[in-house]
This record gives structure tokens, C-alpha cells and sequence, in this order.
């Protein structure tokens, strides 16, 4: 957005989802080892088994795919997935909002998106800062990794855009 600071952009090198799944296992890995420490709270809105096999391996509690019927619980958590669009007919900016209510400070967002529509990207994150997240890194997940020395050919195809709660406005708007 203009007037924004950038955002970092990594690439991972994992799996592509399966067909009609948010994510891969190597991907549902990735981002519970980086986005949060033992025994924190994720809550799973992904298609598929794989963040949930993740959060099990990796010794975190989670709510699970039955959230998507029962509610998101009480208590805060640190990092939420979703696939996108979110389930049940919300708005984006209303699904943020919930996302923000869920979020414990400086927890994260991460929203996965299928590769190669330049707009959405933008329009997700739109809502988000409406919704008080800070838009704090764009994941292109590629199926093979770039080599040293040789030109990047990359087959991206998921872009995950990390959104967090300010640690240090509580309750105020972010980004």
C-alpha cells in the first residue's frame, strides 16, 4: 500500500497442497515451527489434516477442524491458519475482526492463498488492516527451491500472508 513499509518476502521450497487441501505436511511444519513455541495455541481452519498432524508432532494444543462448527473457544491463541475465503459467509474485515479477538499480542494470522491473482493478496490485507492487523511477511511457497548461481525459475504455488496483533497497541489498530 502506498506509504507502507514493505513487507519481507521469503520463499520456501515445500510440496504443493493436494487437490482441495489448504496446504502440504512439509508447509503445516514450516509454519508451526516458526510461528510459534511449544504448548501455544493454534487454531485450524485449513482444509486437510496437515496443520493438525504438525501441531501434534510439534507438542502444541490446538482447536481443531470441528471449530469451523463449534466456535474458535475462549481462550487466545497464537497463530491462526486459514485457507481463503473463510467459511461460514463472513465478510473479510468481520472474519478479521474475529481473528483479532483470537489473537493473543503478537500472535499471527497466516492466510493461505493460491498462487497468481495479483489482486487478492492485496484485498486480504486491505481487510486485515481494517480489522487492526499488521500485514508482517508474504511466504511464496515454491515447488522447487532457486539455486545458487542460476536463474530463478520458481513453481510458486501458495502465497501466505502473515498478519499480526501489535504487541504494543492492545486493543488499538495496528499496521
Amino acid at each position: 500500500m502506498p506509504g507502507d513499509a514493505p513487507v519481507p518476502i521469503t520463499v520456501w521450497p515445500v510440496p504443493a497442497p493436494p487437490q482441495g487441501e489448504t496446504m502440504s505436511n512439509a508447509m503445516g511444519v514450516r509454519l508451526v515451527h516458526n510461528l510459534t513455541h511449544p504448548s501455544d495455541l493454534v487454531i485450524d481452519l485449513a482444509v486437510g489434516p496437515q496443520l493438525a498432524r504438525a501441531v501434534i508432532a510439534a507438542h502444541r494444543r490446538s482447536h481443531l477442524q470441528s471449530t469451523r462448527l463449534l466456535g474458535w473457544g475462549r481462550e487466545a491463541a497464537t497463530l491462526i491458519v486459514t485457507g481463503w475465503p473463510p467459511d461460514g459467509g463472513v465478510s473479510a474485515v468481520e472474519f478479521f475482526l474475529r481473528c483479532h479477538a483470537s489473537l493473543l499480542p503478537g500472535g499471527c494470522v497466516a492466510v493461505l492463498l493460491p498462487h497468481g491473482d495479483v489482486i487478492l493478496p492485496v484485498d486480504v490485507v486491505i481487510a486485515a488492516k481494517r480489522a487492526g492487523l499488521a500485514y508482517l511477511q508474504h511466504i511464496v511457497a515454491a515447488d522447487r527451491p532457486p539455486r545458487r548461481g542460476q536463474r530463478a525459475q520458481l513453481d510458486i504455488h501458495t502465497d501466505v500472508l502473515i498478519l499480526t496483533r501489535s504487541a504494543t497497541q492492545p486493543g488499538g489498530v495496528d499496521g
